[in-house]
């Protein structure tokens, strides 16, 4: 007994060091000692002593804690009759001690709500042990006020807990359990809430006592959480969807149909206080989005106009709303009015004019107070501009009246961002201008609204335009104008042209008419007027803001008016015509590209944050050759001839050796290389001079590295920026050169010529990520053989020496990384596993590419194909499991090389130490269970190739065959060696297709049945343990499924026999799944694992 005593004690100390000291090591110490505490055996019994003799709440924490992670485990789980005590014990400690602190109290609510989801199918004679429980709160609702909110908070946690999916368990699991609890019992839980509220409404509750606050609070989100169910099992992403239906099951009608339910919450609005208000609007939120076919049509009017009379009076009564809570919940009730009903249904309600008269003057206040509760506003432009888009579409005779209000709500947004930009920059506020995602989110909304009585807005931004345009004339002009004065100025031009460019891209083409189309040509000539502005000013002091917005525009332009889909007669042409000369799409086309080749010009000239519009303007040539048109019509221009003919760094200055910026600054070079490549491609032909013409610069860049790294003294730094620059260009053109013509012109232009230059700076510089990726990425685009492009004459023998450069750079960059010896954790990937990950995805391109034969390697000695493979496994060994997993292009890289070695190359594989083989086994057994499909997929088609290999070796060694070679024979002495692995990753196979959401059943299938195949008897026990584990009524029903798994099935690995076992797998899965459907069989993942 002293022992125990003593034991709490010292648990009692450590749980204070972990929670209060401010010691670092100390809390190190005692997590540690507290982590042992919970894998201990006894660890059981001493919670519970904990819990009826800690002294302090941090013990009581503990213990429950550590029970929650007890019922939890999903290997070696506790007795059901150990979990209902624990269960029953926990109501009894909340009912005995209603004023626990309240961190303890909600842990041990949370351990109710774990063991009751867990064991929701749980039976003991024949009755549902752990369903019962508004029973077991009911003691709790009947008791004092403490107890109430106990009662209360433990229907919400339960709630809360079973909508959400854990990843211990499989979401088949889940699921079964969260539909059952619907069907069951949440109703009735929702039903109970209100009732409560009502209740509480009708006693006239003292909300400044904190109990009867508390226990508003908690009856209020019990009903959120309700409502906010999954109810079918499709809200994966809370923040993905915030338009969505809530899936209401038609058992609920009544309670929707009954208008005191919809009432309750909005008297509730008008009688508690704003700190608890939010919460009633979330429910209301919820409510007004439930599914459209709960009610007919006759239901569905009368359900919106109480809905929309108690908008209207929140509306006419705005006290809380200053609130910033109140009025984001309220801004997502009013999107919700047209995300859920129609624009016809809307103006069919009584108070329809009042309530978008107010809707509207809502809308104007809040816009016009940008500042505050910004993250709202989108609420707000939703409704308007679903409201917007309506309009073509609506049949009612009632007016809707949005000619009169979507005006005022577009000149609202236009005039408060332009009175921002000085407020802004005087207050040194956040300027919303560089949240690019906001604005663009609010400009495609704007972009619908703007275009509803489109003749108001165009008449407002022209004259908004002409104001700001003149005044920022007149400051640049003037001498003594402040700088301030034309920031203010630009940034007002930057929202107007922002603006602009979302109205135009808003253009639908069946509702827009030609005085439309002059509009938008009133709007253009304007906008490219001030480019020509601000084009001027580039080079001294150019505006980044404002260099975006015109980028914005040119993007939206293009979609609408640029392509063949566009009438040529367009009104817009004409206006651009008349005021700037510009007759047609060629034309203007002429201008933008004139634009970015100013802006790449001037880019690099000026300070480092105009690097991200420089990639943008890059990323801005490219987006312009999106179609085979666009780029014929985009290589007879000027300006693209000047491109082609003069891309060096005198006139585009990024393209220069710049020693202020980093190297890896130089990625927009790709970019920019492939859009010349794209571009040179359309007339190229076989036209050797021209494409030697073309790549002079590269040539002469080439060149001078090659004379610096052939003297003993160069400057090192200058050396790598020259070259890096330099296969970032290639890399972008090899790129673009996806037909065999160009690209064995570049093929023939780099090798053998330059190839030693690439090998030596992996030489010299392997330890210098910024400089050996890039060359990496060039070479895997070099043997990339993308669209069929390298294809060798049969006289040539170019594919085997491409090859031996390939293996050669791996092998010296393989070599030499692994030299580096350990790399701290925060900097592996990027010192070590990128390129790492590079030399897999090269391997696997030369691998695949179907130009090498590589058996004339060995035939005739070479070592080439050898060096390679034994590097990629020095390579492979130097890498934790974790690591392979953790890094998502590390992991494909390695799994798409393993599939095509396990394919093509399983003599070598064959050929591995034992511990080798053991550890691509073990790679591919936690692949199999990866997130990331195509590692899933990758390991499946490795795993099938290895088991097919196998097969064949035990098939030919039992028949009278000439001896296997000692590679065969070592292979299988491993396997046998180890029948272990291969056993459970046919366990995790079959535990993936039977328990959980398996999303590639075929490339599960494939290796399924050489794994069965190659285990009979541990198939059989394994197949036998599922079966009774099953209840006894079930256990027939299991057992027929797996008879019929393999009826048909014969002992062998032809394609016929493999494409009859899929199809077998695909009913198996089917009727297993139906059999457990209302089984009590509370499925574990991990029982055929162990």
């Amino acid at each position: 007994m002293a022992d125990h005593v003593q034991g709490l004690a010292q648990l009692e100390i450590l749980c204070k060091q972990l929670y209060e000291t401010t010691d670092t090591a100390v809390r190190h110490q005692a997590e540690k000692a507290l982590v042992e505490f919970t894998n201990s055996p006894d660890c059981l019994s001493k919670c519970q002593l904990l819990l009826e003799r800690g002294s302090s709440s941090y013990s009581q924490l503990l213990a429950a804690t550590c029970l929650s992670k007890l019922v939890s485990r999903t290997s070696n789980p506790l007795p059901l009759e150990q979990r209902i005590d624990i269960r029953n014990y926990v109501l009894n400690y909340l009912a005995t001690r209603p004023k626990l602190a309240a961190f303890v109290t909600q842990a041990l609510i949370q351990l109710y709500a774990r063991i009751t989801k867990l064991g929701w199918f749980d039976c003991q004679k024949d009755d549902y042990v752990f369903r019962n429980v508004i029973a077991d709160v009911t003691r709790f609702l009947q008791d004092s006020v403490e107890h109430c909110i106990i009662g209360v908070t433990i229907l919400s946690q339960l709630t809360n807990e079973i909508n959400q999916a854990d990843t211990t368990h499989p979401l088949t699991k889940h699921r079964k359990i969260a539909s059952s609890f619907r069907d069951s019992s949440l109703f009735d839980i929702f039903t109970l809430s209100c009732n409560l509220l009502k209740q509480a409404s009708g006693k006239n509750l003292n909300l400044n006592d904190e109990s009867q606050h508390g226990l508003l609070m908690q009856l209020l989100k019990l009903s959120y959480n309700c409502l906010n169910y999954d109810f079918i099992g499709t809200s994966t992403d809370e923040s993905s969807d915030d338009l969505c239906t809530v899936q209401i099951p038609t058992s609920w009608r009544s309670a929707f149909l009954d208008s005191s339910t919809l009432q309750l919450f909005f008297n509730l609005y008008h009688s508690i206080p704003p700190s608890l208000s939010p919460l009633v609007l979330s429910c209301l939120v919820q409510i007004a989005s439930v599914r459209r076919s709960l009610f007919n049509n006759a239901e569905r009017a009368k359900f919106l106009s109480h809905l929309v009379d108690g908008v209207k009076r929140i509306l006419a009564n705005p006290q809380c709303l200053p609130d910033p809570n109140n009025y984001h919940e309220f801004c997502r009730l009013l999107a919700r009015l047209k995300s859920n009903y129609q624009l016809g249904e809307l103006v069919k309600v009584e108070n329809y004019p009042e309530v978008i008269r107010l809707i509207a003057n809502f809308t104007v206040t809040s816009l016009q107070h940008w500042e505050f509760a910004p993250n709202s506003v989108h609420y707000l432009l939703s409704l308007w501009q679903r409201l917007a888009a309506s309009v073509p579409y609506v049949k009612a005779t009632e007016p809707h009246l949005l000619e009169t209000y979507t005006p005022e709500v577009t000149k609202a947004y236009i005039t408060s961002r332009l009175e921002s930009v000085h407020v802004i920059l005087r207050d040194g506020l956040e300027d919303p201008l560089d949240d690019a995602g906001l604005v663009q989110q609010q400009l495609d909304q704007l972009s619908t609204i703007g275009r509803c009585e489109y003749e108001k807005t165009c008449a407002l931004l022209v004259q908004l335009f002409d104001q700001a345009a003149q005044t920022y004339q007149e400051l640049l002009q003037s001498t003594n104008s402040s700088a301030v004065d034309i920031t203010v100025q630009e940034g007002r031009l930057t929202w107007l042209v922002y603006i602009i460019g979302a109205v135009i891209g808003g253009r639908v083409s069946f509702a827009s008419t030609d005085e439309q189309d002059a509009m938008d040509g009133e709007l253009v000539c304007r906008v490219l007027q001030l480019m020509n502005l601000t084009d001027s000013r580039l080079a001294q002091a150019g505006n980044e803001r404002l260099e975006l917005a015109m980028l914005s525009f040119f993007e939206q332009f293009r979609k609408i008016y640029i392509g063949d889909q566009v009438q040529k007669s367009s009104k817009l042409y004409r206006r651009l015509s008349e005021v700037l000369g510009l007759n047609d799409e060629t034309m203007v086309l002429s201008v933008f590209i004139g634009k970015i080749i100013t802006n790449l010009n001037s880019g690099c000239k000026r300070r480092a944050g105009f690097k991200y519009i420089l990639d943008l303007y890059v990323s801005s040539l490219t987006s312009c050759l999106c179609t085979y048109s666009s780029v014929r019509k985009l290589v007879k221009l000027s300006a693209v001839q000047f491109m082609l003919n003069n891309h060096t760094s005198e006139h585009f200055s990024f393209l220069g050796v710049n020693n202020q910026s980093n190297l890896s600054d130089m990625r927009c070079r790709t970019t920019f290389y492939t859009a010349l490549g794209r571009l040179l491609m359309v007339d190229l032909g076989e036209d050797e001079d021209q494409f030697e013409q073309f790549m002079l610069p590269l040539t002469a860049a080439f060149e001078a590295v090659a004379q610096m790294l052939s003297t003993n003294t160069f400057n090192e730094q200058e050396a790598k920026r020259t070259l890096v620059g330099l296969v970032r260009d290639l890399r972008g053109i090899a790129f673009a050169f996806n037909a065999k013509t160009s690209f064995m012109m570049l093929f023939d232009w780099i090798y053998p010529a330059y190839m030693p230059i690439l090998q030596r700076a992996i030489e010299l510089w392997y330890h210098d990520p910024a400089c050996t990726t890039p060359v990496l990425k060039l070479m895997a685009e070099l043997v990339h053989n993308r669209s069929q492009r390298l294809q060798f004459d049969v006289s040539s023998p170019n594919g085997i020496l491409l090859f031996r450069e390939t293996s050669k750079m791996i092998t010296t960059y393989g070599n030499r990384i692994l030299t580096l010896g350990e790399v701290p954790k925060d900097q592996v990937y990027g010192v070590k596993l990128k390129g790492v990950s590079v030399c897999f995805a090269m391997l696997k391109a030369v691998l695949s590419g179907n130009y090498v034969n590589f058996g004339v390697f060995r035939l005739y000695g070479d070592d080439a194909l050898d060096n390679a493979l034994q590097t990629f496994i020095k390579l492979l060994l130097s890498i934790p499991h974790s690591d392979l997993l953790d890094y998502p292009k590390l992991s494909q890289s390695f799994y798409s090389l393993l599939e095509v070695l396990t394919q093509d190359h399983m003599n070598f594989i064959a050929s591995l130490e034992p511990h080798v083989v053991m550890y691509i086994l073990s790679s591919i057994s936690e692949g199999l269970t990866a997130l990331d499909t195509m590692v899933c997929t990758g390991c499946c088609s490795s795993l099938d190739h290895i088991v097919t290999y196998l097969f064949k070796q035990l098939s030919r060694s039992t028949k009278k065959r000439p001896t296997p070679m000692a590679t065969d024979d070592r292979f299988l002495h491993i396997m046998q060696q180890h029948p272990e692995m291969i056993q459970q990753m046919l366990s995790t196979v079959l535990n993936i297709i039977i328990f959980e959401d398996c999303r590639n059943q075929w490339s599960m299938s494939r290796p399924l049945l050489g794994l069965i195949l190659l285990n009979e008897k541990y198939f059989a026990d394994l197949r036998n343990s599922i079966v009774n584990s099953q209840p006894p009524e079930k256990q027939q029903a299991m057992h027929l499924c797996f008879e019929n798994l393999m009826e048909g099935i014969e002992r062998n690995l032809l394609t016929k026999n493999r494409d009859r076992f899929t199809q077998n797998l695909s009913v198996f899965r089917r009727e297993v799944n139906d059999s457990m459907k209302n089984s009590t069989y509370g499925v574990n993942s991990n029982d055929m694992m162990s």
